[in-house]
């Protein structure tokens, strides 16, 4: 059973009252600690698919509070081995104050965690460009031989997963610092793929009738499905906590391997062809954002206050309308093109 310890230092508050607030959760253990300051330092041992619900009641309870502050662990290990909580039986109606949490039960993650791991793999620094290059660099490799196993090989690298589902979490969480930092980072990503696979093009003459070529640069239903299916499986492996890595490994191959080659065609003269390899990619991105955005609606992922709620709403379903409309758009001019 996966757990999460609870740290929280609340100012002037008994445990009397922390205890009222959280006495309906399924807490494993609970110590306290007054301090002669009036600190109330509070541990909590939870199964980690109800630490959301707990996080959401303290920081809505003692957010505004000075000097509050909560710190989730994981928890690697608990000895004695803690029993699971007794499942209470369901109520017929359940109280619209638990609507929140009950929405997320989808989701075992809690939000604020949820936030941190994704938010950290959307960062565009050296090391996220390094390894966008060095995936960039081994796909070229398995491209141009029309060897599968490379390819997978660059995929497992997966660097761009996270930039993708942190755009979507940003749109359903009407976030727009974490939107622009993801942005910042997949356009980096992509200047970086562009511009080794347009200097490998130039060097190594690429031919569009080269074995394997001919099926990555025309899309067609099989890609997009795929491309749906890798959003949604980046999306649970985060909510889940599921090996992202791994997961990442179906993201990368809707989106490494066209953009690749369209730089590989690109260098090498080859411009229709490297057109149709973009708007492949393309059309691959906008389907695993729109299907990670569906998707973490789906589980529950929503701001913790009611304003922030309707906001969030409002920005996701702008985001769904821009994205299917930039999809027809985009399937028109594939359709275009091939005719």
């Amino acid at each position: 059973m996966a757990l999460r310890l609870i740290e929280a230092y609340i100012p002037q508050v008994s445990w009397e009252t922390v205890e009222g607030i959280v006495a309906e959760k399924p807490l494993l253990s609970a110590w306290h600690e007054e301090s002669d300051n009036g600190y109330l330092h509070l541990r909590i041992l939870i199964p980690y698919e109800e630490s959301s619900p707990v996080l959401d009641l303290l920081e809505q309870r003692f957010s505004h509070v000075e000097g509050f502050q909560m710190i989730v662990l994981p928890v690697e290990a608990s000895i004695p081995r803690p029993e699971a909580p007794e499942e209470k039986p369901p109520e017929e109606e359940p109280a619209a104050s638990d609507a929140a949490a009950q929405a997320e039960a989808g989701a075992k993650v809690a939000r604020e965690e949820l936030y941190e791991d994704i938010a950290e793999t959307a960062k565009p620094c050296r090391t996220y460009l390094l390894m966008v290059a060095l995936s960039a660099i081994v796909a070229g490799i398995g491209i141009l031989r029309n060897n599968t196993a490379i390819i997978v090989g660059a995929m497992v690298i997966a660097p761009l997963l996270g930039p993708n589902v942190a755009l979507a979490l940003a749109t359903t969480l009407a976030d727009g610092t974490l939107a622009r930092r993801a942005l910042k980072a997949l356009g980096e990503g992509i200047l970086v793929v562009l511009l080794i696979s347009v200097l490998w093009g130039l060097v190594m003459k690429v031919d569009p009738a080269m074995p394997g070529m001919p099926e990555r640069i025309q899309v067609g239903p099989g890609d997009s499905a795929l491309a749906l299916a890798s959003g949604c499986a980046g999306v649970l492996a985060f909510t889940t906590g599921a090996p992202a890595t791994l997961v990442g490994v179906m993201v990368a191959v809707a989106l490494l391997p066209p953009l690749v080659t369209s730089g590989l065609l690109l260098g090498s003269g080859h411009w229709t062809a490297a057109q149709g390899a973009l708007l492949v990619f393309l059309t691959n991105v906008i389907c695993v954002n729109l299907s990670g955005i569906v998707t973490f609606l789906f589980q529950g992922v929503r701001p913790l206050t009611w304003w922030e709620t309707q906001k969030a709403r409002r920005a996701t379903r702008i985001a769904i309308a821009i994205w299917v409309l930039l999809l027809l758009a985009l399937s028109g001019m594939i359709l275009l093109s091939q005719n």
